[in-house]
């Protein structure tokens, strides 16, 4: 696990389960016939080193007679789930009535499709084990919320031409994303542009960045590379990621330019 909270809420359910199944008077490979599940998986889940499904803790619930006791955990395991790094964007993300973004290296992680996510994981070195990479994509699936939720926030993306022609994972994964491209561009809320390889001049060459502009007006920036990522807070610092970006997103096509610009990479995958 990557932080003391998600451990914390893994051992607190993990006993809660072994001291249920231990008052039922069931052994670890009984409960987990009983479930559906392997006795390794029971025996991982109590020592707090496995995350449980939602399917396991509502099986285990009813097996063991708790009333609902370990069906309750679903919420806090399901929070647990994701790297803190992207509980704690996330959260950020929640509170913003704006979000910009540039990617030059892949589809930013708001946009992706759950196949170009894994083809991004399963290339980690070191390589993540399937559990991680499991993880990881659910957690980026899952801040996709922020499309959804009420007042809808303004949310901008320019990505580097390169992004939409390198296929990650293979042509029809590319293919799927590109079309999910298409899709999202078309919502009323959201903005997709295009930076062309071509351009002479870009703001953009410091590399990739983000922005959150939060209901208080405060605007928070937020740079990833590597083996770092950091909120960037400073208001000057904030400040001048603003103003870069502003001036990719002119430098860009348009939104109507970069959907039929996606159109056509689009055309030449088939």
């Amino acid at each position: 696990m990557e932080d003391e909270e998600a451990e914390a809420v893994l051992r607190t359910v993990g006993r809660q389960i072994k001291m249920w199944r231990e008052a039922a008077g069931l052994k670890q490979a009984e409960l987990g016939a009983a479930i559906g599940y392997g006795d390794e998986m029971v025996s991982s889940v109590e020592r707090g080193r496995r995350i449980p499904k939602p399917d396991f803790l509502d099986k285990a619930d009813e097996v063991l007679g708790a009333g609902g006791k370990l069906s309750v955990m679903k919420a806090d395991v399901e929070r647990a789930r994701y790297p803190k790094k992207v509980r704690d964007l996330a959260k950020l993300e929640g509170e913003a009535v704006e979000l910009g973004a540039y990617d030059n290296q892949q589809i930013h992680g708001l946009l992706q499709t759950p196949a170009y996510a894994q083809a991004l994981y399963a290339m980690r070195r070191p390589a993540y084990t399937e559990d991680e990479i499991e993880r990881h994509v659910a957690a980026r699936m899952a801040r996709k919320a922020v499309f959804e939720r009420v007042p809808r926030p303004l949310i901008t993306f320019v990505q580097e031409e390169v992004t939409l022609r390198r296929p990650i994972g293979g042509r029809m994964v590319l293919r799927q994303q590109l079309e999910r491209l298409l899709e999202v561009g078309q919502l009323r809320h959201v903005s997709v542009q295009v930076m062309p390889t071509n351009r002479e001049d870009h703001a953009g060459m410091a590399g990739p960045l983000r922005l959150l502009k939060l209901r208080d007006g405060k605007t928070l920036g937020h740079w990833e590379a590597q083996l770092h990522s950091r909120v960037i807070s400073d208001p000057r610092e904030a400040q001048i990621l603003d103003m870069r970006y502003g001036m990719i997103r002119a430098q860009a096509l348009s939104p109507r330019e970069s959907l039929s610009f996606i159109e056509k990479i689009l055309g030449e995958e088939t």
